[in-house]
């Protein structure tokens, strides 16, 4: 079955949003506005260890999210990152299909877009690219891009910085929580623990006022690094109020999951 893309959608003149695009009156930007002057927690990994236990701990259990600053993970590889994950979705259509996922029959690694309906019959304005990145056994080559040429290289060196801050994060959590470093690391499977990689694209849209590049979830996994662009989207729900997250150069989004 040829699904239709949000991307592809996008670009063909299209000048009126689909009717499964329109969010319910809500939920569309102008009636969900961010609370203006409240800033979300910023931590420095670079300060005293048990400065950044403490400052951890007090995020994930205010907010469950924060921004990570001095995090080692150099910014061209960041850069690079972005720019093949750009390079990939510039690519034909018939060239991003041959990696089409499948997930009604449990193949969700590949390039997709999001066609599972809300109880409002919405859909988002997004396509995305996944594939997990460790552990070894679980990483399957075939699916990744080999357009462009670089994107396995550079996905590679950005698991390792993640497997690293990651490790950080967990062994920060579980000291948090009163207990020892590996704790947290160990009942999640040592190094046999799942990561994932997930490229968002959000292409223009025509009424950006009606629709929604992602709605309101929780993440289903225990912890999200993302890296962010400069355009600003990003909402969280906090004391019964959207927080807006501002784009902070050089910083890891990260979110406490299911």
């Amino acid at each position: 079955m040829e699904v239709e893309r949000v991307q592809a959608l996008a670009i063909s003149g299209l000048n009126e949003l689909p009717a499964k695009f329109v969010r319910p009156a809500h939920e569309q930007p102008e009636n969900s506005k961010a609370l203006d002057g409240v800033t979300v927690p910023v931590i420095s990994l670079a300060q005293p260890h048990d400065v950044v236990v403490k400052e951890v701990a007090a995020a994930a259990t205010v907010w469950g999210f924060f921004l990570i600053t001095d995090h080692g993970i150099p910014s061209p590889l960041i850069q690079q990152l972005q720019k093949v994950g750009h390079e990939f979705f510039l690519l034909p259509q018939k060239e991003k299909e041959a990696y089409a996922n499948d997930p009604a029959n449990g193949r969700f690694d590949g390039y997709g877009t999001k066609m599972t309906k809300n109880h409002d019959g919405k859909v988002e304005w997004i396509d995305y690219f996944f594939h997990l990145t460790a552990p070894p056994s679980k990483v399957n080559y075939e699916i990744w891009p080999k357009n462009p040429p670089s994107y396995r290289e550079v996905n590679d060196q950005y698991n390792k910085e993640m497997q690293r801050v990651t490790d950080k994060l967990l062994e920060v959590l579980s000291e948090g929580l009163g207990l020892e470093a590996k704790v947290l690391k160990s009942h999640m499977g040592n190094e046999e623990v799942e990561l994932e990689m997930k490229i968002n694209m959000y292409p223009p849209c025509p009424q950006p006022q009606l629709a929604l590049g992602v709605e309101p979830h929780t993440d289903m996994s225990a912890l999200t690094l993302l890296v962010s662009n400069d355009v600003p989207g990003l909402q969280l729900w906090k004391d019964d109020n959207w927080v807006a997250v501002n784009y902070f150069p050089n910083s890891v989004f990260v979110h406490i999951g299911d």
